[in-house]
C-alpha cells in the first residue's frame, strides 16, 4: 500500500511564532516520516493583506528558511510556492461557479471583518474557495491545521461534494488533523497567539527576545499557578516535570517565568541556528523550492486535466 498523503501550507505574512509552530508546523514534520507530504508557501493568499512587494518577496523567503529550519527534508515532503502553480487560481474560478454567496458568509474570516465593519475585499471574501483549490488538487488523506482553520477544511470537503455531486466523483474528500493538546496556543496575554494581537513568542527569536517576551506574560492565577505561564511552559516540558515545580513555586512568578525563558531558549536556540546557515544560501534553498514546483505543477496540471474534461470544456 502507498502511503497517505498530507497537504499543508503557511502565509508568508511574517515571522511565525510558537503558536504556528506547536499549532501546525511540528506537524509537517513528524509525519514526513509515515507519509507522503506536499507543504506549499500561500503567497496568493497572503496578498489581501500584504500589499508591499519587497516585504512579500523577503517574505517568501523566509518561510521557505523556516520550513527548513523546522526539519522539513525535500526528499520527503514537496516543498513549493502556491504562485507556481497557476491551476490553484483556475481551479478557485470553477469552484466559484458551484459554491453559494450564503455559503460562504457563514466563514468565520468573513463573519469577523464584516463584525468590524471593514471594507471587505473579494479576496477575504473568496479565501475558502482559494483553500479549497489548494487543498483538492492533491487528493491529501490528511491536512494538519491549526483549530483557527478547521472550518475551511470543511468548506473544502463541501465545496468538493459539490463538485462531485454535479459532474460526477472528482475530488476525494479530506480530514483536518488538529492536535487536540495544542488546537489552541495561548499569547503572553492568555488570548489566543496571533500576530494580530501582538502577543506572540517568536519561533526563531534571540534570547533577549524570548525574554521581553515571556516577562510581559499576563500573571492569570489560579491556585498559586499562573495559568498562561503554565499553559506555554507545558509546550516545551512534560506536565509531570512541571506539576512538581509550579507546587514548589506557587506564587514565585518571577522564578517561574525565568524557568520559562530558559526551557524556551533551549527549544529555540537549534532551529535559530539551523535557518541561520540555510540563510547563508539562499540560492540553494531557491532551488529546492523550484523544483518542488515542478512536481507540484504535474500533479495539478493531471487533475485540471481531468476537471476540465468533467465541466466540458475540453474539446481537442
Amino acid at each position: 500500500m502507498s502511503k497517505k498523503l498530507f497537504l499543508s501550507g503557511l502565509q508568508p505574512s511574517g515571522k511565525p511564532h510558537i503558536g504556528n509552530y506547536f499549532g501546525a508546523m511540528k506537524q509537517f514534520v513528524d509525519l514526513q516520516n509515515e507519509h507522503d507530504g506536499f507543504v506549499f508557501i500561500a503567497d496568493y493568499h497572503a496578498l489581501h493583506s500584504l500589499r508591499n512587494p519587497k516585504e512579500m518577496n523577503e517574505n517568501i523567503k523566509g518561510v521557505l528558511l523556516d520550513y527548513l529550519a523546522i526539519g522539513l527534508d525535500p526528499k520527503k515532503v514537496t516543498l513549493f510556492k502556491q504562485s507556481d502553480i497557476s491551476e490553484h487560481t483556475e481551479l478557485t474560478w470553477i469552484f466559484d461557479t458551484v459554491t453559494t454567496m450564503p455559503f460562504l458568509m457563514r466563514a468565520h474570516a468573513f463573519k469577523d471583518a464584516e463584525a468590524k465593519n471593514k471594507e471587505i475585499d473579494v479576496g477575504t471574501f473568496n479565501y475558502p474557495v482559494l483553500m479549497a483549490a489548494d487543498i483538492l488538487l492533491y487528493a491529501p488523506d490528511l491536512v494538519p491545521v491549526g483549530a483557527d482553520q478547521k472550518q475551511h477544511v470543511e468548506i473544502a470537503r463541501d465545496i468538493a461534494e459539490k463538485f462531485n455531486n454535479t459532474y460526477g466523483a472528482t475530488f476525494k474528500l479530506p480530514e483536518p488533523m488538529i492536535l487536540k493538546e495544542v488546537a489552541v496556543v495561548p499569547g503572553t496575554d492568555g488570548r489566543k497567539m496571533s500576530k494580530s494581537y501582538g502577543n506572540t513568542i517568536p519561533l526563531f527569536a534571540e534570547y533577549e527576545e524570548i525574554k521581553k517576551c515571556v516577562m510581559s506574560i499576563v500573571t492569570d492565577s489560579s491556585g498559586g499557578i499562573p495559568q498562561n505561564v503554565y499553559a506555554i511552559h507545558k509546550l516545551v516540558r512534560s506536565e509531570a516535570e512541571l506539576k512538581k515545580i509550579y507546587e514548589e513555586k506557587a506564587g514565585k512568578y518571577k522564578e517561574l517565568k525565568e524557568l520559562l525563558v530558559e526551557d524556551l531558549e533551549k527549544f529555540i536556540a537549534p532551529l535559530r541556528e539551523k535557518r541561520k546557515e540555510f540563510a547563508k544560501d539562499i540560492p540553494k534553498a531557491l532551488t529546492i523550492l523550484k523544483e518542488g514546483g515542478e512536481k507540484a505543477k504535474l500533479i495539478a496540471s493531471k487533475k485540471m486535466d481531468e476537471v476540465r474534461e468533467k465541466i466540458g470544456v475540453k474539446v481537442y
